[in-house]
């Protein structure tokens, strides 16, 4: 007898105790990601979108977005989302505050912190260097017609002298 007891104990345990865990959790998912080209001190804004068990919009949390630069692992930022209007939209505004490869996450405020691939972002004036390819290729096409119109004068062939009449 003690033992079915047991058996029946332990069989209800292992049903009660996933339906009790379960229920307490959500997704954040991001409107964009940091954009390529992104340089230090832009703005990333963004909106973080907090779904209940992945499918209800889940008002009253206070989601975040925390920064750490790979390289050195610290903390450089954390970035409070504050309510759109919309049901489980958050909008928040993001400055990496220097070059390197940084890691990014996402406290949904309610349940867990979901991280993201870290990105790479460029130092100040990065973007503006001279553009080597476009101009390079350029250049070669203007030299290639060039050559070609030479060959073209010269293979031309001259014309008949005019014949003497009698």
């Amino acid at each position: 007898m003690k033992k079915l007891v047991l058996a029946f104990t332990l069989g209800f345990a292992a049903i009660i105790a996933p339906v009790a865990a379960g229920g307490g959790w959500a997704t954040a998912g991001l409107s964009s990601l940091p954009p390529s080209g992104l340089q230090t001190g832009q703005d990333w804004p963004v909106e973080i979108t907090v779904l209940q068990h992945g499918r209800t919009p889940l008002t009253g949390v206070q989601p975040k977005i925390t920064i750490r630069n790979v390289e050195t692992g610290a903390t450089t930022g954390t970035f409070s989302a504050a309510p759109t209007g919309k049901d489980g939209v958050y909008r928040t505004v993001v400055r990496f505050p220097g070059a390197g490869t940084w890691s990014y996450e996402v406290d949904d405020g309610f349940s867990r912190t979901h991280t993201f691939k870290p990105v790479v972002i460029a130092g100040v004036g990065a973007g503006a260097s001279f553009p080597t390819f476009p101009v390079g290729g350029l250049v070669l096409a203007l030299l290639l017609v060039g050559a070609a119109i030479l060959l073209l004068r010269r293979t031309r062939t001259a014309p008949a002298p005019a014949a003497a009449s009698r």
